[in-house]
């Protein structure tokens, strides 16, 4: 992606943005967010989101004065801040709080069929689908909710697969204290099915291995397991 907007005369080529797009080219573990993120307070951006979205509105030719379109631009705007993208603000991240492994479990711990809801960082719209998370302790486990709540958080924010993936799995390694987790994710990207090729019939899968993961005969215990009804 280019680094400066091209400015003067120079026309902008949108389709080298498209492709990269597509091909998920350039993406980070981290979440691209500026230095000056959080200078504004939520109420400060949900009022600016508002007054942009109903530029936006206005433009595309919508009637702001019937009653059915007068608050939308507010609704957006407060979604946009409090709940689909309330995963970039770091005093939102789950305080995840340990406990000692008393029953001296040593085998793995899943919890599979974790329904989140995303957008995609390319184009806004909704990637939604599964997520299914295992670890192995090391001495210590963690309330299967907090799991739940890793994955919103990083869910609710503009994402890639990928990164959604990789953010989960490295969290809950901290978090844990181990490198033994393993993390699947099968997710339906809107950004396929409702644009561009219009394919609503496919899923995209990506995964992450740590530690105990990796050995075939773990990892394969817990795909069939994630697998299985």
């Amino acid at each position: 992606m280019k680094q400066k907007e091209i400015l003067l005369n120079i026309q902008r080529d949108y389709s080298e943005d498209e492709e990269i797009a597509e091909a998920h080219v350039g993406t980070s573990i981290e979440t691209p967010m500026r230095a000056d993120a959080f200078d504004l307070s939520d109420d400060e951006k949900i009022e600016k989101i508002e007054g942009h979205f109903t530029e936006i509105m206005n433009i595309l030719g919508l009637d702001l004065k019937d009653d059915s379109l007068s608050g939308t631009p507010h609704r957006v705007a407060k979604m946009y801040v409090k709940e689909v993208f309330s995963g970039l603000n770091p005093d939102n991240k789950p305080k995840a709080k340990l406990f000692e492994n008393k029953y001296k479990y040593d085998q793995m711990l899943v919890e599979k069929d974790i329904t989140f809801y995303s957008h995609c960082e390319h184009h806004f719209v909704p990637i939604y689908g599964k997520a299914h998370v295992a670890y192995v302790s090391s001495g210590e486990v963690i309330g299967l909710s907090k799991i739940n709540r890793i994955v919103q958080y990083f869910a609710k924010r503009p994402q890639v697969q990928e990164r959604l993936t990789v953010q989960i799995a490295k969290e809950l390694q901290k978090v844990l204290k181990t490198e033994h987790v393993g993390v699947v994710v099968d997710a339906n990207h809107m950004c396929v099915a409702s644009r561009g090729v219009g394919d609503t019939n496919s899923k995209t899968g990506t995964a992450f291995f740590g530690g105990k993961f990796k050995d075939a005969q773990i990892k394969n215990e817990f795909l069939n397991y994630i697998n299985s009804k």
